[in-house]
């Protein structure tokens, strides 16, 4: 269930760039997680209202969530990788970035009728 949602003040990419963020995305978080992809799920939501700083120039914010617990190397790693992926795509600084990394617990999490739990 590992899920990273993007909230952005920045315009939404043309739909290929958008497309391959989002796989991009995916492939990201499955390779650093060691989950199957099958299970990854990306969003974006793009020309969001946010400001950061004071400001409204371009901003974003990522939730990075999974069931398990992230270890501290994990987290360095993805922040930088999505970091670089969100400032190619739309532009956005890595200094007016924000990323929330969050464990799930299973039985909190539905999918398909039930819960991981």
């Amino acid at each position: 269930m590992p899920l990273i949602n993007v909230y952005s003040s920045a315009p939404a990419p043309a739909a290929d760039t958008v497309r391959q963020l989002l796989t991009d995305l995916s492939s990201l978080l499955a390779r650093e997680i060691g989950k199957p992809e099958s299970y990854v799920m990306t969003n974006l939501v793009p020309r969001t209202n946010m400001t950061f700083a004071g400001t409204f120039e371009p901003v974003c914010y990522a939730e990075v969530k999974n069931i398990g617990k992230f270890k501290a190397e994990q987290t360095e790693r993805i922040s930088g990788q999505l970091c670089d992926l969100l400032t190619k795509a739309l532009g956005v600084q890595k200094s007016r970035i924000y990323i929330e990394f969050s464990d799930a617990t299973g039985y909190l999490w539905g999918f398909n009728g039930g819960t991981f739990g």
